[in-house]
């Protein structure tokens, strides 16, 4: 049965952007929300995720419908609940990533299809700063390229937040990890949380390095996050029949390529994944959560939340974000 609260709509702050292009398009505002409908639910928000995929939105590299909403992950309570929905409550504690977007708010109106249900042992500022990063995680270690034990993998921006969380849950794996940062202060973070191996960019040659590291034979499989800048250094880290994950842009899109660069370096193979595909089902969304939840509560992935901004100064936020002085994750609080 539906339940309802008996207030019909709500005024509440929110970000909203009627424009493409830097941080100064987002607008603090007013905006009203009404009662969910059908497959809908009202969450009221406790904890915003900050994400590089709201950067993509939010500079059109992905487009959107305008005027709309930004980020895509957060935290909180069920307020009320439409017709037809089974599978959460009023008054449950849950968290989601996935789009449309819109999470950049004091509360919002969206499906009920993609939540999940919070344990008691997660607080809401952690599921706003883990579950797209951590979901992105588990599904690019346990689906994407699944990750037996034993392997040498390379993966790029290790100190960020997909970052230290890849690199305890690949020590937790039995996995070397060798992973790409930007500074010495971020060499360390990475170390601290079961990097193995750790290349400063900024310094050193991370393809050199990778195959020193290897004796020469390069690693099974790249995670790129980065795109553009490391796009051509991460084949090149591969050995024969490698896999390139690339599944981000942070310097930009990948430029056009021939299909030889592949072929060339030993008939690599090379995939472009996203979240959304993973969790599209609520099979493969509860299986996903239940993994990460058991991470964390096993202690072999800490989760560490090195940045919160007020809602309101989420163009400060985008700013550092951009500018690569953040580490770990970073949490907005409406």
């Amino acid at each position: 049965m539906a339940q309802y609260l008996e207030v019909k709509a709500i005024m509440v702050k929110a970000i909203r952007m009627s424009r493409t292009g830097g941080p100064e398009v987002m607008e603090y505002v007013d905006v009203e929300v009404g009662d969910p409908g059908p497959g809908e639910v009202r969450i009221r928000h406790v904890a915003c995720g900050l994400n590089f995929i709201d950067v993509y939105f939010r500079s059109g590299l992905y487009p959107q419908p305008l005027p709309g909403g930004l980020g895509q992950e957060a935290a909180g309570v069920i307020e009320a609940v439409g017709a037809g929905v089974q599978y959460v409550k009023v008054g449950d504690r849950v968290s989601y990533a996935t789009r449309p977007n819109g999470a950049y708010s004091e509360a919002r109106v969206m499906p009920a299809a993609f939540l999940v249900k919070l344990p008691d042992s997660i607080s809401f500022d952690t599921a706003a700063a883990m579950t797209l990063q951590g979901l992105t995680v588990q599904y690019l270690f346990r689906r994407t390229f699944p990750l037996r034990g034993g392997e040498t993998i390379l993966f790029h921006a290790a100190a960020g937040g997909v970052g230290l969380i890849a690199s305890q849950w690949a020590r937790a794996l039995g996995v070397t990890m060798i992973g790409t940062v930007s500074s010495d202060e971020k060499a360390a973070l990475a170390k601290a949380a079961g990097c193995a191996h750790v290349i400063n960019y900024k310094t050193e040659n991370f393809v050199e390095r990778v195959r020193e590291i290897t004796g020469g034979k390069g690693v099974p499989v790249v995670y790129d996050s980065i795109g553009k800048d490391t796009f051509i250094g991460s084949l090149d880290s591969l050995a024969p029949l490698g896999t390139m994950v690339s599944f981000g842009n942070a310097s930009g899109a990948v430029p056009p390529f021939s299909l030889n660069e592949l072929a060339s370096r030993g008939s690599l193979t090379i995939t472009r994944p996203s979240l959304p595909s993973y969790i599209a089902s609520r099979a493969d969304l509860d299986a996903a959560a239940a993994d990460l939840f058991q991470m964390v509560d096993s202690k072999k992935v800490t989760i560490e939340i090195n940045q919160r901004y007020a809602l309101k100064d989420v163009a400060q936020a985008h700013i550092d974000l951009e500018s690569r002085k953040t580490t770990g994750s970073t949490i907005l609080i409406p």
